[in-house]
């Protein structure tokens, strides 16, 4: 006792300071680095992403209990997610909320019978990046001249508590064309800027110009 007292009384500040970051970033605010590409362009590898964990519930730290309902993940949104039918903790974008019907051919999709907007980058038309109005959210997409079996699925109505999540990489995500919808308790938080983003292809040095960044 007389070690684990003389312990607590050299390190305690480190401690306090340890366990109090731990509860933060557990219930309130945490980053995610992003290990594939299925988010692209609006999300590369090597980014490490904000995740507001208050934006939908207040949770018990170090748990998905929720004590109280802050909001709901809305059209567009980012979030970040534990599935269980991946093992894995992902980052998709909000398709479909509970309500709505959706359908996708040849990646472009159709929200409740309206068929979305889809135009080319101007910058560079010939690109396989696309700009989608998504409901008047207006994001970018990437689709592969060679459209995957990801690039179709007939008509989906989401149920309550369930949503329907992508990647931008549309033609490269395993998203809810591959996991299935996700449940609400699943939700860890909305994305909302990179902290910082690190090129893995260029000997992890940083990449400047996504500091801080927003995510659209």
């Amino acid at each position: 006792m007389k070690r684990l007292y003389k312990f607590w009384k050299n390190n305690r500040s480190l401690i306090v300071f340890i366990i109090l970051m731990s509860v933060f970033r557990s219930a309130v605010a945490d980053w995610y680095e992003v290990p594939t590409g299925s988010m692209k362009p609006t999300i590369e590898e090597g980014d490490r992403i904000l995740t507001d964990k208050m934006a939908y519930d207040l949770r018990i730290p170090f748990t998905h209990v929720s004590l109280l309902r802050m909001g709901d993940p809305q059209t567009g949104d980012i979030i970040v997610f534990d599935s269980k039918v991946a093992d894995n903790r992902l980052i998709k974008r909000v398709i479909g909320v509970p309500g709505d019907t959706i359908v996708l051919k040849n990646n472009e999709l159709i929200i409740n019978g309206e068929k979305l907007n889809y135009t080319h980058l101007q910058s560079n038309p010939t690109s396989l990046d696309k700009i989608e109005n998504l409901n008047g959210y207006k994001h970018s997409i990437r689709v592969s001249n060679t459209p995957s079996r990801l690039s179709s699925f007939d008509e989906i109505t989401i149920p309550e508590h369930y949503y329907l999540a992508m990647g931008d990489n549309r033609d490269n995500s395993a998203d809810s064309r591959v996991i299935g919808l996700i449940p609400r308790d699943e939700l860890l938080g909305k994305a909302e800027r990179v902290i910082v983003s690190l090129d893995y292809d260029n000997y992890y040095l940083p990449r400047a110009e996504r500091f801080l960044k927003p995510l659209e």
